[in-house]
């Protein structure tokens, strides 16, 4: 059913047309099934070398640029993160998922997302194992849900997320960061703005977010938990069209230094 609503998102809504002489009744014809038009599709990535990103703290694209890194984190919901796929496959769109472990979204869709991260066109990072607050444990603990999510990436889909990783709730510190970079993860990436997702919110709310944030050169944070985002992908295409925005992985555009 979602994949469904992705398509008609994606598609828009047809208008009603003339009735021909000779055809069915308009009752009729309304009831009838009407074709939808091919999503739109957006702009590759850019070309030109990448820019290398020093081991700190990021929270945007370096540089001038069109770029948008579209980042999406945790996948409390099969669903919402199945939709996402469909998404990438329909209109091109690119992805980092910043992968919480635990969630069995990932195993479940572990087939249909192998060939988008084998291909570039989403890319996945660590999330931690269960989403805790890194700051609030023990640095075993931090190393532990740090490491727990680089396996399951390991084994799942071939990748490892390095050297990006994101805490959760934003919140890290020097102690973190350096348990981090001893994983592999040297560069925490954390945002320019959000959708403000990552719980249920309305779908007129999450596209003010997008209006304000979509910007050039922006990291972006959504959630792929609730589903106000799988009815307003047509929406968010718009707006990455209308302002000329190429979306992009962080591999896209960044080198690690």
């Amino acid at each position: 059913m979602l994949a469904a609503g992705t398509a008609a998102a994606l598609s828009g809504c047809a208008g009603a047309e003339g009735e021909p002489a000779g055809k069915p009744s308009a009752a009729l014809v309304a009831e009838l099934p009407k074709p939808l038009p091919a999503p739109p599709r957006l702009a590759p990535p850019p070309g030109g070398p990448k820019v290398p990103i020093p081991a700190q703290t990021i929270t945007a694209l370096p540089g001038p640029g069109s770029s948008m890194a579209l980042t999406v984190d945790d996948g409390a919901s099969p669903e919402v993160v199945g939709a996402y796929i469909q998404f990438a496959r329909d209109t091109g769109a690119r992805f980092t998922f910043f992968v919480t472990a635990q969630y069995d979204s990932w195993s479940i869709h572990r087939d249909a997302l192998r060939p988008l991260v084998d291909s570039g066109q989403i890319q996945l990072a660590n999330h931690t194992w269960s989403h805790a607050d890194l700051t609030a444990i023990s640095g075993a603990a931090v190393a532990a849900q740090l490491e727990g999510a680089k396996t399951f990436l390991h084994n799942t889909f071939g990748v490892d997320g390095t050297p990006y990783y994101r805490p959760p709730f934003g919140r890290h510190n020097g102690t973190v960061d350096r348990i981090a970079a001893d994983l592999g993860y040297t560069v925490p990436t954390m945002w320019y703005g959000s959708l403000s997702d990552s719980g249920v919110i309305t779908e007129q709310y999450l596209i003010e977010c997008a209006h304000k944030y979509f910007n050039p050169q922006t990291i972006i944070i959504g959630h792929a938990n609730a589903p106000a985002v799988t009815h307003c992908y047509g929406q968010l295409v718009d707006i990455i069209r209308e302002r000329n925005l190429s979306m992009v992985t962080l591999n896209d555009v960044l080198a690690p230094a």
